[in-house]
């Protein structure tokens, strides 16, 4: 049991996810931990205390001075009690509390007042969780060391889609194990801080082509490769920011998290962060083609044939190597099913790239929505190097050492 002997604190605040969080101290006690639950009274709105003191074999605690109870510092034992504090569901509302220093509930001064790791999974409307003033108290939870898990992309209870649901249980529980050390990924002779004091821009995910407000042009990529380059940089000692198309992944603690949906989206944010990077590293799969027009309603079911027109996306990595200045080191990936060499040979030198990273669909557990990976590192000069299948996250690491010191 990979949590055997660990205390996990778990506080609700108010949001529809909570429904979710039962299964959560469920799957966190078969994992060996022992779980104490703390609620505000918003949370009680949508599950009842009974039902997580069930599961949890304990009190819940929501009242800061309950009746006919002697509290004394029970916020403070609350605080001193576990070994990580993870807050699931995590409103908007929270946020911003705890980023003004606001403590005006038993959680919110317990999250204060504790000394140990603070994890947390944000739930809210897109619209909420894209407003600059929640952007910018995740930011400074990131920077004050706070995990933050999340969120993830889906369908809401108010009826809107976007990002902003709280991530599953099991990757809150993945989450935690990671925190405290348990399913450590960093390969214990590469966490030499070799990038520190760099800034690194990284591209993950697909990008979506709207048709119409219903269906899209996308592509297969899961964002796995770009989210285990970010999450590396950071534990190399890089200043990270990840501009991510959608992805059910959640971002690497320590990261600028920049979420979009179009390839124009993404060309917009690389542009306007590039001048002041290091090294730009575009492990995301922006579109080729989008459609010329899209429709402002749903496209009817017709009977006859449907023709789409396509035009070309903007080359955001081609864009960046006509920009490059001296100093500046660009990564690209190339997906190729045939001549892979040669035509990532011609994507290097088209795009004025550094060096560019050869990956092929058809090699067995490679490439899309895969945990692992099988590259080609091609340069300018020399001859290309073929790495073995190798987890993500390996290859992440070995890729970042392979470039320190280009920048």
């Amino acid at each position: 049991m990979s949590l055997q002997g660990k205390k996990v604190l778990v506080g609700l605040t108010g949001g529809i996810a909570c429904y979710k969080v039962p299964y959560l101290v469920r799957d966190l006690m078969r994992q060996g931990a022992e779980v104490r639950v703390m609620m505000t009274k918003s949370a009680t709105k949508f599950i009842t205390p009974l039902t997580l003191e069930t599961v949890s074999g304990y009190p819940v605690a929501v009242d800061m001075f309950p009746e006919r109870e002697f509290v004394g510092t029970r916020h403070i034992d609350l605080a001193n009690w576990p070994d990580v504090v993870v807050i699931a569901p995590a409103t908007a509302n929270f946020f911003g509390k705890i980023a003004s220093g606001v403590t005006d509930d038993l959680l919110t001064t317990v999250v204060i007042a504790s000394p140990v790791p603070v994890m947390v999974a944000p739930a809210m409307n897109p619209q909420m969780w894209q407003h600059p003033t929640t952007k910018r108290n995740a930011a400074y939870f990131r920077e004050i060391g706070y995990e933050v898990v999340g969120p993830a992309e889906g369908d809401m209870a108010c009826d809107h889609v976007g990002i902003g649901r709280m991530v599953e249980p099991r990757e809150i529980l993945a989450a935690i194990e990671r925190l405290l050390g348990k399913k450590k990924s960093v390969p214990t002779n590469q966490t030499k801080a070799v990038l520190t004091g760099k800034r690194l821009l990284i591209t993950a995910g697909p990008c979506r082509e709207p048709i119409d407000p219903v269906r899209y042009i996308s592509n297969r990529s899961s964002g796995k490769m770009g989210y285990a380059l970010a999450e590396a940089a950071v534990q190399l000692g890089a200043t990270v920011t990840l501009v991510s198309g959608p992805s059910r992944l959640s971002a690497p603690s320590g990261v600028d998290f920049v979420p979009v949906e179009t390839t124009d989206q993404m060309y917009q944010a690389v542009s306007q962060r590039f001048p002041d990077t290091h090294y730009l590293i575009m492990a995301a799969a922006p579109a080729d083609f989008a459609p010329s027009q899209a429709a402002a309603h749903k496209i009817k079911k017709q009977q006859a044939e449907m023709q789409l027109s396509l035009s070309p996306t903007v080359d955001i990595l081609k864009a960046m190597g006509e920009r490059k200045k001296d100093g500046q080191v660009l990564i690209g990936f190339a997906l190729e099913t045939d001549d892979g060499i040669a035509n990532a040979r011609r994507k290097l030198k088209a795009k004025n790239l550094d060096m560019i990273v050869l990956n092929n669909p058809l090699d067995a557990n490679s490439a899309f929505d895969h945990d692992t990976n099988k590259v080609t590192i091609i340069q300018p000069e020399g001859d290309p190097e073929e790495w073995p299948l190798d987890n993500k996250s390996n290859v992440a690491f070995k890729l970042l050492e392979k470039i320190a010191g280009m920048a």
